[in-house]
């Protein structure tokens, strides 16, 4: 026996951005079809009874993720993305608006309650404020941390790193302590060569010169010569002791 669901396997965007533009009317800056989804541009100061709308009139019920872009160069440079989903036509919807640093985005925990996490979390990274949000504090950083980390011009490198003490029971910052100097390295051919004197070899001559190889021309290159072979008689027993044969007991001696 088939079972025949009431939400469709695959969901049309037809007719969709004509449907909600009529409804939302001019709280839609913008309404366009983007990598297969519909997107709509809103006021900010509208986007609760937008989202409402969404869910109580077209089916929306679910909200099931809030993002942040950030566009430094924008004066607005930020952007909050709602998430929308449709249960009964199985369908889903991105909702959008901007505000810069210091203008609050009304919040929308009073139409889904786990919006508070959400945003908390793009406040936490972004910096973005929402009012009506009672309980807007950091939720992915360290208490006491500074700055905000998906600002597009947050430093990624400096000279103060942060640590949570264990005797003082909180996030402190402290001066970057490196275990040794900073190196480069360079990852050219070994057949190349790097532009660089290893450790040492500063006090070589330079490069061997593999062109012209050392030779033993003469006597005093290999220390052979007549005080040699002198030098080698003197050391030399005129009777050596004479040794046992191999195998010899000494019973046969």
């Amino acid at each position: 026996m088939s079972v025949v669901h009431s939400a469709p396997k695959f969901a049309s965007n037809d007719g969709v951005i004509e449907a909600l533009s009529s409804a939302l009317g001019s709280a839609i800056l913008s309404a366009q079809e983007q990598h297969g989804e519909v997107l709509l541009t809103v006021k900010r100061d509208t986007i609760v009874d937008t989202l409402r709308t969404l869910r109580d009139d077209h089916d929306y019920q679910q909200m099931m993720e809030i993002a942040g872009v950030d566009f430094p160069e924008r004066a607005e440079r930020f952007e909050v993305v709602y998430m929308l989903l449709s249960l009964t036509k199985n369908h889903r919807i991105m909702v959008k608006l901007s505000t810069d640093e210091a203008t609050p985005v009304p919040s929308i925990t009073g139409l889904w309650p786990n919006a508070g996490w959400l945003e908390r979390e793009v406040f936490d990274l972004y910096g973005v404020l929402f009012a009506g949000n009672n309980d807007l504090r950091r939720i992915l950083t360290d208490y006491g941390f500074e700055g905000h980390p998906f600002r597009k011009d947050f430093p990624l490198t400096g000279y103060t790193e942060l640590r949570y003490s264990e005797e003082e029971k909180r996030v402190v910052y402290e001066p970057v302590e490196l275990a040794q100097d900073l190196r480069q390295f360079d990852f050219l051919s070994p057949w190349e060569g790097g532009d660089y004197v290893l450790p040492g070899d500063e006090k070589a001559d330079g490069p061997p010169d593999v062109d012209k190889p050392k030779v033993t021309e003469g006597p005093k290159d290999t220390g052979a010569g007549p005080k040699a072979e002198k030098k080698a008689a003197e050391d030399t027993p005129a009777d050596p002791p004479a040794m046992d044969e191999p195998g010899k007991k000494e019973d046969d001696k």
